[in-house]
């Protein structure tokens, strides 16, 4: 059974949130304020946080971006008021896995709770948190990527782009599966936003990392050497 930590001050919200997840097999547990938050959540007892930006103690964007650099790697689903684009923008960099803006229907929430947990991999051992692929190193819990030793600088969008290649390392990935696994929601299927962040990590790691299938989409190579 699946644990989710919802983090939302409006009391009315929490109820509505946790009968209708617990209705659905979920066990939740629920923070107040950021301080809260992060005790529950370096705990290590959840799979996933709902998380509101609106907090009494702390912006929910600042604490986002500290709890992915303090190793809390579970999904965060933000659910907030803040419709913006660039709120948005910043809360996929910042580290968030997805973003709900209320008002927002119930069934839509589940829908995306259930989709990010299939993305988890079973956790306890070494080789669920260190991914390698040649010279490659992903530390799930550091969120640091090295190459050939060499700490390489990606943002929060660049890791779990990385994450999605190596963990589907010598499959072909389409553009919408990729949009699907990393970003989360739908953007304009003209869009070339794959294609741009595919160019940014083959700039950051090595250029023949990512193989282009033509008509296809892409492919992390399982035993690229680095020229």
């Amino acid at each position: 059974m699946s644990r989710i930590l919802i983090v939302e001050d409006e009391p009315r919200i929490v109820s509505f949130l946790a009968k209708g997840l617990q209705a659905n097999g979920f066990t939740t547990t629920h923070a107040v304020n950021a301080a809260q938050a992060t005790d529950f959540a370096l705990s290590g007892d959840f799979d996933l946080m709902i998380l509101d930006l609106g907090l009494p103690d702390k912006d929910g964007m600042v604490l986002l971006n500290e709890l992915r650099g303090q190793g809390f790697s579970q999904p965060i689903i933000v659910l907030t008021a803040r419709d913006d684009i660039h709120d948005k923008v910043n809360g996929f960099e910042a580290g968030a896995d997805d973003y709900v803006t209320k008002p927002f229907r119930f069934e839509e929430l589940l829908a995306r709770v259930k989709a990010r947990l299939r993305n988890i991999q079973p956790a306890g051992t070494s080789n669920d948190n260190i991914l390698t692929i040649g010279p490659i190193v992903l530390d799930r819990l550091t969120r640091q990527v090295q190459v050939s030793g060499k700490l390489v600088d990606l943002s929060a969008r660049e890791f779990i782009l990385t994450e999605t290649f190596m963990r589907h390392a010598g499959q072909v990935l389409s553009r919408e599966q990729l949009l699907d696994l990393v970003w989360g929601y739908d953007y304009d299927p003209g869009s070339n936003i794959v294609d741009v962040y595919v160019g940014y990590l083959r700039k950051k790691l090595y250029s023949d990392c990512i193989e282009t299938i033509r008509g296809m989409g892409y492919r992390m190579l399982t035993s690229s050497i680095k020229d």
